[in-house]
């Protein structure tokens, strides 16, 4: 009975190394490319150029990534858009909750960001703020 056990003891732990060897072999992980260095390096520039604060370009890398990441998933969307909308409050819940005039440099920061990531929705995310209220 335990000649048994071992084979399969042997067996599960042969199978669990292979496959733990394979996937660290696929495992590809997110990796800072030229281009994701390139676009953080031009957006800082941009960043600069506004007067706005600039992060490092290791932070933008690993945040914003060679296409913009979350921020340039169609930000003309209406769930993009009412997140953005539902964030610009006073940060109460339920009836109380009410819009409050946000300060520029937050928009304009997000519109410096697509335009450098994701030019095509330029326009669209223009035409969101234009409706906006800012300081």
């Amino acid at each position: 009975m335990s000649e048994k056990r071992f084979l399969i003891y042997l067996v599960s732990g042969i199978v669990f190394v292979l496959l733990a060897g394979v996937g660290l072999v696929r495992y590809h992980g997110k990796k800072e490319t030229e281009r994701a260095t390139a676009k953080a390096q031009q957006l800082q520039t941009e960043l600069q150029a506004a007067g706005l604060r600039v992060p490092s370009t290791e932070q933008l890398a690993r945040v914003l990534g060679d296409d913009g990441g979350a921020i340039c998933s169609d930000p003309d969307d209406a769930l993009r858009r009412s997140t953005l909308y539902g964030m610009l409050t006073n940060g109460a819940a339920g009836p109380g909750q009410r819009p409050v005039l946000v300060d520029n440099k937050l928009l304009q920061g997000q519109l410096l960001i697509i335009k450098v990531y994701c030019p095509q929705y330029t326009d669209a995310f223009q035409d969101v703020i234009a409706d906006l209220k800012d300081a």
